[in-house]
């Protein structure tokens, strides 16, 4: 039998094998957030209209389109969501076991553009100082932020 499936599936090479594995497995979205620094060192958090009240401060984040490379996500998120432009850098996590998604973070510099918020989604940007970070921030970008990502 295993020999039979195994001499099937390399008959079906190409777009039908891509098919045959996409109906088989999970899908996921990947969510991209970016640890976005100025040249003062200072991190971007952003005020979250959709989060939960008690935590809206965090990094800029979204979700990756079809087909984009991940660094790019953080470019395109940061100015819609900001107006600012950034430079994506080293790639600082990737985290899995959620029901529908996989985060991944990418460290981000700086590189201009004038704040202007899509207040649709961001209520307020701020540059923050590491060690004054706000209070009602996620556990999560805190941690990303801080360089223990794990912890």
């Amino acid at each position: 039998m295993k020999q039979l499936v195994a001499r099937l599936w390399r008959l079906i090479r190409g777009p039908l094998q891509w098919r045959v594995l996409w109906f088989a497995h999970a899908k996921f979205m990947v969510g991209v957030t970016g640890v976005v620094r100025n040249d003062a060192g200072q991190v971007l958090l952003l005020k979250h209209r959709m989060w939960p009240p008690e935590k809206p401060w965090g990094l800029p984040t979204g979700y990756a389109i079809k087909s984009e490379e991940f660094p790019l996500t953080i470019v395109r998120e940061v100015k819609e969501e900001t107006g600012l432009s950034v430079k994506p850098g080293r790639l600082v996590s990737v985290t899995s076991g959620y029901k529908l998604r996989v985060e991944v973070a990418y460290e981000a510099l700086h590189t201009g553009g004038t704040l202007k918020i899509d207040n649709f989604e961001i209520l307020e940007a701020r540059w923050f100082d590491t060690n004054s970070l706000p209070e009602g921030m996620q556990d999560s970008h805190r941690r990303l932020i801080l360089g223990s990502p794990s912890a």
